[in-house]
């Protein structure tokens, strides 16, 4: 999914204030790192955030940003993933020596560094903050896999998946990983991917699960297959979180052997003519999507909803449609809860709660009769 939104608008603001809210972005960025056990991305956000200046073109464009909100544009990661692009490179090699794996740098001396990058890649890096990141983060596979084993357990009826805002199409793949959920195993279990999450609470029910049919929507899609959309992947995970990138890497690896289709398209554009009103017969389609909601535009959100509702309301017991979503609760801003809907009926279910990436998992289980 692109972790930010692509749809800004220009801003009216005065520039203090904007860039009041971008250093806000930078430090909020920083707390959220440090939380999800990246120190030193962490640390590269809070040294930007005190002392990035407009000496640079790149450092102008971000302090007096245009776009909606720095922090939902993911400006701060915008950044931080074209420095890190350019150490893959080998393109900076005196900021690399302070990058992971070395050990975490004192802030005078990195920053030394970093303005040091600034200004040498000053133009490589301005198209870095053109769009927001893409990471396709498949360690929420394991959650979206607990939804399948319930919904299978439930209708014993095939899948066919449908995702918005799928990037590469990564978690739509979530059959040929291997899970343990709460210590059941699921999925592929001789998979090169295997997912762990640590977990509280009863493990999902055991099932079956079997798709029949997968595809995707994502305004600015990903291709595996693709050298140039596999690195700008690869960059925009933090430096210091080597499981990530060692689980991006394998999982990029099984789907390159047979991706799935993923459309460039509007996600209600695509919701709207891929998912028919009518009933499919002997099949649960499911309509998913993870920390990808939160983005789409007011009119683009209150669009599929509609849709939704239209298809619920056709749904029947042997032709089920059903919701599954990884999201945050905009509500009270608590952690990302995995909730299900299952049409007819579409009693709304809080399966279980977790970090953004999906590492720690809090179980709650069905509830609906």
């Amino acid at each position: 999914m692109s972790e930010g939104s692509s749809h800004t608008l220009p801003t009216s603001k005065p520039l203090e204030e904007v860039e009041r809210s971008v250093r806000a972005a930078f430090l909020q960025q920083a707390i959220w790192c440090e939380q999800l056990g990246s120190p030193f991305t962490g640390l590269l956000c809070r040294t930007l955030a005190t002392r990035l200046d407009r000496a640079t073109k790149s450092g102008r464009r971000v302090l007096e940003w245009a776009g909606q909100d720095p922090l939902y544009d993911a400006v701060p990661l915008r950044l931080a993933g074209g420095l890190h692009a350019l150490i893959r490179k080998g393109r900076l090699p005196e900021l690399s020596s302070y990058y992971p794996p070395q050990h975490i740098p004192e802030e005078p001396a990195l920053w030394q560094a970093v303005n040091a990058a600034l200004h040498d890649a000053d133009p490589e890096l301005l198209p870095w903050l053109d769009s927001p990141p893409q990471t396709n983060e498949t360690a929420r596979s394991a959650l979206l896999m607990s939804g399948l084993l319930v919904l299978a357990s439930r209708m014993g009826l095939p899948f066919a998946l449908y995702e918005i805002g799928a990037s590469a199409g990564l978690n739509l793949l979530v059959d040929r990983y291997s899970h343990c959920l709460g210590g059941l195993e699921a999925g592929a279990i001789d998979s090169s991917l295997r997912l762990s999450p640590v977990w509280d609470g009863p493990a999902p029910p055991e099932a079956v699960v079997r798709i029949v049919r997968r595809g995707g929507a994502d305004l600015s899609p990903v291709e595996v297959g693709n050298a140039v959309d596999r690195e700008r992947m690869m960059s925009f995970i933090w430096p210091d979180q080597s499981e990530r990138i060692e689980r991006m890497s394998r999982a990029i690896s099984l789907a390159a052997t047979d991706p799935p289709l993923i459309e460039q398209a509007d996600a209600a554009d695509w919701v709207e003519s891929e998912i028919s009103i009518k009933p499919e017969v002997g099949c649960v389609r499911v309509l998913w999507h993870s920390i990808a909601f939160q983005y789409f535009p007011e009119t683009t959100k209150a669009r599929i909803v509609r849709h939704i509702e239209r298809i619920g309301a056709e749904a029947t017991v042997d032709g089920p449609f059903a919701w599954l979503q990884f999201e945050a609760d905009t509500v009270t801003k608590a952690c990302p809860q995995l909730r299900l809907q299952i049409w007819p009926g579409g009693v709304l279910e809080v399966l279980a709660m977790s970090n953004n990436l999906a590492t720690r998992v809090n179980w709650f289980g069905p509830t609906a009769v």
